[in-house]
């Protein structure tokens, strides 16, 4: 699946550097960045979470993750968003739920992280 199909299924906006065409394999859906550490490494996965501060995409860094989608309409802050530009790590936003999010990329098919 790639990034513009991710962006439609779950009405997600861009934030900042779009590519659209980024293949993401798996999605993990957590706010416990150590959770993240464990179960997600070098799948080109997106990480869907509430937490906006820029450990988030350092985490996202550590883990291979193409991807973040910050849930329920929260933006991340500037130093988040130019650490994300730097790291070419695609940001999105999403007004959805992690719990709705979830559900509409696993019933698109994308599989999720595994420990």
């Amino acid at each position: 699946m790639t990034i513009g199909e991710i962006t439609e299924i779950i009405e997600a906006d861009v934030i900042g550097d779009s590519a659209p065409g980024t293949v993401v394999l798996r999605a993990c859906a957590c706010d416990l960045l150590s959770d993240v550490l464990r179960c997600v490494s070098g799948e080109k996965a997106i990480l869907m979470t509430n937490l906006t501060h820029v450990q988030t995409v350092r985490v996202a860094e550590i883990v291979d993750a193409v991807a973040v989608c910050f849930m329920r309409g929260k933006k991340p802050t500037d130093e988040t968003v130019n650490l994300a530009l730097q790291k070419g790590i695609v940001l999105l936003a999403t007004e959805l739920s992690t719990y709705e999010a979830s559900g509409r990329l696993y019933n698109s098919g994308l599989p999720e992280c595994l420990p």
